[in-house]
């Protein structure tokens, strides 16, 4: 604790009552079974090995367009030349509906608008699936969801295959030999490398995700072997883990040909100009993924197209994707519901629950143009914390105060109590939807543990004498609850609330959180920026509390596990170093690091079941972060399109975009409609906003 923080609590422990001690506060408890839902979808498991293999086949075949414009005319070689010696197949078996067939357009409605194509420096493709189009990484997690617990590790993907040394500490990654740019420039090691060696591991560069050195372990080193093959070293033995952060987007490398020129390394540029060197306008950005950006029209659209170089596909030896053509129209997240429903847009992660009665409501008539299926109570919301009372975003006095309250455990379960979780559920829809959501890992992660999940139920008499224990009175009559007089001089308590303006059900979340703490005498301002200001806001610390949808972590929990617990300087998203460079870590939290870490090294899975069920309990009933509500989410999607994975989950590996392997699906012929723009066209030369003709 800092020298203010022991000041702050001395001041605290000063001005408790006798009378708030004896307060009587409610009882932790297990948290309630969610109530059921019969619309979940289910999801049918499989062996890891029945998705996919490397293999040589005896021809490959492509869209017959292709072959007579392009290669017959001398303008692409032929498509066996520009795949890998051994590409990636899909199995037939896993496809729900087999072999496609080629043609016909995916149309997308997105919320967010694309800063840029530089994904390894951090800038934003826009979301809602663009740059996972466009981008592939070592690993795959996606289709895990479907993957049996007994065979659970990443698939294989730029990185065809692995092995560990017989001491766990080294990793040899064989990467795909063969594979091309979207431009016909191969991809090799240098791609890989450059990735880490100037982007990751540069501390000037915040590639997506906020991938860093120890977002892959303390002393974990990368070197370049052979133009195909790569080697890790890990200070662990056998940290299989870290292989799941080597999936989307932590680890999912750019082209080194176009990008390296442009790195203050190699020139003349500053981090700023190497960020934004590639600016929306600049088309046919070389990709690794089956689609490469080709038109862009400000809050209009982005045009993606086939990637002729494309280096996966199916048994029949069909270069993949089936679907020509992406669209990307540059609207609102809300609105993606509504045009998907509508059948004017094609595919939808349908997670905000202000729109599931309606949707349910459209998508149960016959001549309905899209499908629904719920998954599993996956979509959590939490509100955060910051507990970085050391510097992390130079906070002032207020914003000192506020941190030094939010360490504080009494104060913190005064808050959780304070929440009429089921109030906040019923004011985004009524019904089966919503449940009770007390924080930690959610219920619809095979790794949640009901009896471990500890729960501060409703109770606004017995938080307002944890507030009093805690030192916090109205002294002034105002309805507002004071700090001590040696804190602030005595002023009101008021805590600036973040959040995102791109979805309602956020807003809704915020506004319930003012009325609620209002009741118990907190004054809650709110902060609301669009996704992009949002999470650099959050980024740099400048933050008392946010509201923050669950991520990874807390979802699948395999993936971006660092991200549970405060495991290095800059894992946590709500407790970060300072300017000394280290965590001004809490006792409850060091159990949960030493838990976190001891689940990364364990390969064994009961053990690892054990240790996040002592997790759950550790961030539970310390109140780590204050859970308001979880839901299902919904994947809506075109009836036209076939190969739809049954029970696909909207987000738990990755997001659905990924998750039903858009590569795969397609359109059966008499299905097939006029949508596409730059018909019979493949993706021109980089910077350029011309296609090759």
């Amino acid at each position: 604790m800092t020298i203010r923080g022991l000041t702050f609590a001395a001041s605290l422990a000063l001005g408790v009552s006798t009378l708030a001690l004896a307060a009587f506060a409610s009882e932790p408890t297990v948290v309630p079974e969610p109530p059921p839902f019969p619309a979940q979808g289910k999801i049918t498991f499989v062996p890891r090995d029945s998705i996919l293999e490397f293999k040589k086949l005896t021809s490959y075949q492509e869209p017959a367009w292709v072959t007579q414009k392009y290669v017959k005319t001398g303008k692409l070689p032929p498509v066996a030349e520009r795949l890998p010696e051994e590409p990636m197949v899909f199995k037939t078996g896993n496809m729900p509906d087999g072999i496609g067939v080629y043609g016909d357009t995916m149309r997308h409605v997105i919320g967010g608008r694309p800063e840029g194509w530089n994904y390894s420096a951090g800038q934003t493709q826009g979301w809602g699936g663009i740059d996972i189009a466009m981008s592939e990484c070592l690993t795959r997690t996606a289709p895990l969801y479907q993957v049996e617990a007994k065979d659970m590790e990443p698939l294989p993907n730029l990185a065809k295959s692995w092995t560990w040394s017989k001491d766990g500490h080294k990793l040899t990654m064989n990467l795909v030999k063969g594979a091309k740019w979207s431009d016909g420039v191969p991809f090799t090691a240098e791609d890989v490398m450059f990735y880490w060696d100037d982007n990751v591991i540069d501390p000037n560069v915040t590639p997506l995700n906020g991938a860093t050195r120890e977002t892959f372990g303390e002393g974990t080193e990368l070197k370049k072997v052979d133009d195909y093959t790569v080697e890790w070293t890990f200070k662990d033995a056998f940290p299989k883990q870290y292989l799941y952060a080597m999936a989307y987007g932590t680890f999912c490398p750019g082209p080194a040909h176009v990008l390296k020129p442009q790195h203050p390394k190699y020139s003349k540029n500053t981090y700023d100009q190497y960020r934004n060197a590639f600016p929306p306008e600049y088309m046919n950005m070389p990709v690794m993924g089956a689609w490469v950006p080709v038109e862009y029209r400000p809050d209009d659209i982005i045009v993606l197209r086939r990637n002729p170089y494309y280096w996966k596909v199916d048994e029949k030896g069909h270069q993949l994707p089936y679907i020509d053509e992406l669209h990307y129209k540059l609207s609102t997240w809300a609105d993606r519901d509504v045009q998907a429903i509508a059948g004017s847009g094609d595919f939808s992660n349908l997670e905000q629950p202000e729109n599931f009665v309606e949707s349910l409501k459209r998508a149960a008539s016959e001549t309905a143009p899209a499908r629904l299926a719920f998954g599993p109570r996956i979509v959590g919301y939490n509100l955060r914390m910051n507990f970085s009372a050391n510097g992390w975003g130079d906070p002032d006095a207020r914003m000192q105060a506020v941190r030094e309250l939010n360490r504080n455990e009494d104060f913190r379960k005064a808050i959780t109590m304070a929440l009429d979780r089921k109030k906040l559920g019923e004011s985004l829809v009524k019904g089966p939807f919503t449940a009770i959501y007390p924080g930690g890992i959610s219920s619809g992660s095979s790794y949640y543990d009901r009896q471990s999940t500890v729960y501060y139920p409703f109770d606004l008499e017995g938080a307002k004498a944890l507030l009093a224990k805690a030192g916090l009175k109205d002294t002034d009559g105002d309805g507002i609850v004071n700090y001590p007089k040696t804190i602030m001089n005595g002023a009101d308590v008021e805590i600036v609330l973040l959040f995102t303006s791109d979805y309602t059900t956020d807003k809704s979340l915020a506004e319930g959180i003012v009325g609620q703490m209002e009741k118990l005498g907190i004054r809650v301002v709110l902060n609301a920026l669009d996704g992009v200001k949002r999470d650099a806001t959050q980024a740099g610390g400048r933050f008392d509390w946010m509201i923050r949808r669950n991520d990874q972590e807390l979802t699948a929990v395999v993936q971006n596990t660092f991200q549970l617990a405060p495991t290095g300087p800059q894992t946590s998203p709500h407790h970060r170093a300072g300017k000394d460079g280290k965590v001004d870590i809490m006792p409850y939290e060091k159990e949960m690091v030493d838990t976190v870490n001891a689940f990364i090294r364990s390969s064994d899975n009961d053990e690892r079941a054990k240790l996040m069920k002592q997790y759950q309990k550790l961030a539970t009933s310390h109140v780590d972060t204050v859970g308001l509500t979880e839901y299902p989410g919904a994947l809506i999607i075109n009836k036209r399109f076939s190969n739809v994975p049954p029970g696909a989950p909207i987000f738990m590996f990755n997001w659905a975009e990924d998750t039903v392997l858009r590569e795969r699906l397609f359109v059966a012929a008499d299905k097939q409609g006029d949508y596409e723009l730059f018909k019979d066209q493949l993706p021109g030369k980089p910077g350029t906003k011309g296609l090759l003709n």
